[in-house]
């Protein structure tokens, strides 16, 4: 019998017992080490050599993965480990670090119990760090920390053991301060930071596949002293031999993250708003593995042979082959074709799995990446928010007409896998447009296409992603059919920040019980009166019905809603979609007779009635703007801040960290494209850097009407304003 199989085989004796299951995702900014650090727990699991691991790289499974040294997708596996003579299934997963490929570490989150946040010694918590960390906690996840390079300051930057000790104890206050400040709110977390006496910390090197913690160094009698002296000799064989990486590490994770029986009850109240006191509520707190099926999708991966494979955390009953499934949101069921485990890259059939591990199905043909999948019709999961946006969008096109039909399919293939991307099809003009969160995210899409399905592409050059705001609120403005028998009245105003945040963090929506809607609103800084009128939510807009007893409004609400969505959908100044604004419908006139308020009069009227008012109300544009850090040795700091500046950045401080200086500031994006190349020829490629989305702001007014007729004359549209439009 193969290794392989043999583990096989004891994963799956293991997951029938969810007390030794621990689900974890390993998180950091990018080129910390992650990949590395999960080849040798794969190969101290026996499933991949030990020679190989830390250049092997098993998880970058795609063939772009291994080319741009970076992790693109996030990739599962289920291994084996002895800890305190009990036999444990660890199921994780290696996430992305890169800021473009956010949306998968936060969907990995919905899915694990524990994150181990990787940070690397040398450079310390960086905003990726942050990112991670908030992402982990927010979906209710513990964290513990394993600080990787350590290596390196010994034999780099020649560190003793006094200088060390203060880098790495800092290192450690700064992830400690990041997890007090966001989880001082949350009620359901008791003290979370991490530290070196109760072993939530761990330090090492997965390039040279040591580690040591405190409860390790107790163990071996390794202490830092020895590990000095070890590395400064080159010893690093003996080091990995004596106190290897992966057991100090899946050590830390058997001991210090909790099991699914610990952790579903802490979690389900955080991700799932059904009604706590029914039976599947009772049965995905118990992790009963007898009880109805539910699963949360995370992830959607396409196999050559197999097709679409939904892969997900099962809270409750037991995944087979054959059971007939409904997908939310979708109407009828899906079959499930066959049920397996992750090994890396290769899928591994199993005849079931139960509630509290991690599993990949085939045969849920409507599920997408945050879809809930059960046995009986229930209340879905909370859906996963992303933090960040889409702010760049390319078009594609097939070379070849013949293609273009595969190229469709393909794209919405794309979308159903990663849903942090767009796509807008144009079936009018063939143009197919695809957005997503960075450069280099639509580079890997489009590479994709190309080289997994053989569609040769044309691609236009990146455009930027605008938005439209309203700067103030505006008296009552009149909307009037075009038969001239239906009137309605409205007026703008702009949302305040707190309730933005709010809508896009998914803490309020529709889909909630109204009370708790309503509550949520007025914590976030809303009048009484107005969070009981709240009609819709589009967007980040909220659609306010503040009339009384007008007839025939109800059953014309759905048309005057639709008019509403396709006002805000194409702002008034650049077809742009609006955000962060408050819609009061005051009073409306209708016709009696149904036949003359129908479609073709309610939704017009509606629709113009909400761009003349937010046109009174100052209706700007908005650009996406990035946060920008740079690290640059200190002569080359004045061409650095340069580039920013150069691009209508501003560098908001610069300090000095080891022998480097930190920029930081923020710039917009648009003018961030082609900067890798600008910043790397000003500073003779000695400067490294990274970028984060940081929402949108107000485009200066004298950049106003240039950047809107740019984008009018792109999208042919007419290149006159609206007279009203004349206060840019």
């Amino acid at each position: 019998m193969g290794r392989r199989k043999k583990i096989v085989q004891e994963c799956e004796r293991l997951m029938d017992n969810p007390e030794h299951i621990r689900n974890i995702a390993i998180a950091a900014h990018v080129d910390h080490g992650k990949t590395t650090l999960t080849d040798n727990l794969l190969a101290g699991a026996g499933m991949i050599s030990d020679e190989t691991a830390g250049q092997q790289l098993a998880m970058d499974t795609e063939e772009d993965e291994q080319e741009r040294g970076i992790t693109i997708d996030a990739a599962n596996v289920s291994m084996t480990h002895e800890y305190e003579d009990t036999n444990h299934l660890i199921n994780l997963i290696d996430t992305p670090g890169h800021v473009d490929f956010g949306g998968d570490v936060t969907r990995a989150m919905r899915a694990v119990d524990g994150a181990l946040v990787v940070v690397d010694a040398v450079e310390g918590a960086m905003p990726q760090t942050e990112t991670v960390v908030r992402q982990a906690l927010r979906e209710g996840v513990k964290p513990t920390l394993f600080i990787n390079k350590v290596d390196r300051l010994i034999s780099e930057l020649q560190e003793g053991p006094q200088e060390m000790q203060q880098r790495l104890v800092s290192v450690i206050d700064d992830v400690n301060e990041l997890i007090r400040g966001m989880t001082e709110d949350m009620d359901d977390i008791d003290d979370w930071t991490v530290s070196v006496e109760d072993g939530t910390v761990a330090f090492g090197s997965a390039l040279y596949k040591w580690g040591v913690s405190m409860p390790s160094m107790q163990r071996t009698g390794i202490d830092f002293g020895d590990i000095i002296e070890l590395e400064r000799n080159g010893n690093r064989q003996e080091l990995h031999e004596r106190t290897p990486l992966s057991n100090v590490v899946l050590d830390m994770v058997c001991e210090h993250f909790p099991n699914p029986v610990d952790a579903q009850p802490r979690r389900i109240p955080r991700i799932w708003r059904g009604d706590d006191e029914s039976d599947i509520a009772e049965t995905m707190r118990l992790v009963d593995d007898e009880g109805e099926v539910v699963l949360m999708v995370t992830d959607i991966g396409i196999d050559p042979h197999a097709g679409e494979i939904a892969a997900g955390r099962v809270f409750s009953g037991t995944i087979e082959k054959g059971q007939e499934l409904y997908v939310s949101g979708t109407a009828g069921k899906n079959r499930v074709q066959s049920v397996g485990i992750y090994m890396g890259g290769e899928r591994e059939e199993v005849e079931h799995v139960p509630a509290g591990n991690i599993a990949a199905v085939t045969g849920l043909r409507d599920a997408i990446a945050g879809s809930t999948v059960s046995s009986v019709e229930m209340t879905p999961f909370e859906s996963i928010e992303h933090i960040s946006e889409p702010v760049i969008t390319k078009s594609v096109e097939a070379k070849s007409m013949d293609d273009l039909p595969k190229l469709i399919e393909t794209l919405r293939q794309v979308s159903k896998e990663d849903p942090t991307i767009q796509i807008t099809i144009n079936e009018d003009t063939g143009e197919h447009l695809i957005s997503g969160q960075g450069e280099l995210h639509l580079e890997v899409i489009t590479q994709r296409i190309e080289r997994n399905q053989g569609i040769p592409v044309n691609t236009g050059e990146p455009i930027v992603v605008y938005r439209e705001a309203v700067r103030g609120a505006t008296e009552t403005v009149e909307g009037i059919s075009p038969n001239r028998h239906n009137r309605f009245y409205l007026t703008v105003e702009p949302l305040s920040e707190e309730i933005v945040d709010q809508i896009k963090l998914g803490d309020v929506s529709m889909d909630m019980p109204e009370q708790e809607r309503r509550e949520a609103l007025q914590e976030a800084g809303m009048d009484k009166d107005t969070s009981q009128n709240v009609e819709h939510i589009f967007g980040t807009n909220v659609f306010i019905d503040d009339t009384k007893g007008i007839q025939h409004l109800n059953e014309t609400m759905e048309l005057v809603i639709e008019g509403l969505e396709d006002a805000l959908d194409e702002g008034p100044l650049a077809a742009e979609p609006v955000q962060g604004t408050l819609i009061r419908l005051n009073d409306a006139r209708l016709h009696e007779d149904t036949i003359h308020r129908g479609p073709a009069q309610v939704i017009p009227a509606v629709r113009r009635a909400v761009h003349r008012a937010l046109i009174h109300a100052r209706v700007s544009l908005m650009e996406p703007i990035q946060n920008v850090r740079i690290d640059v040795p200190s002569e080359h700091m004045g061409a650095a801040s340069g580039e920013i500046q150069g691009r209508r950045g501003r560098v908001d401080d610069m300090y000095q960290e080891g022998d480097l200086m930190v920029i930081e500031g923020i710039a917009p994006v648009g003018e961030m494209i082609g900067f890798s190349s600008d910043i790397r020829s000003a500073t003779e490629g000695r400067a490294s850097w990274n970028t984060e989305n940081a929402g949108f702001r107000i485009m200066s007014d004298n950049l106003q009407r240039e950047k809107i007729m740019e984008i009018r004359e792109r999208k042919g549209m007419k290149l006159e304003l609206p007279e009203a439009v004349d206060y840019f």
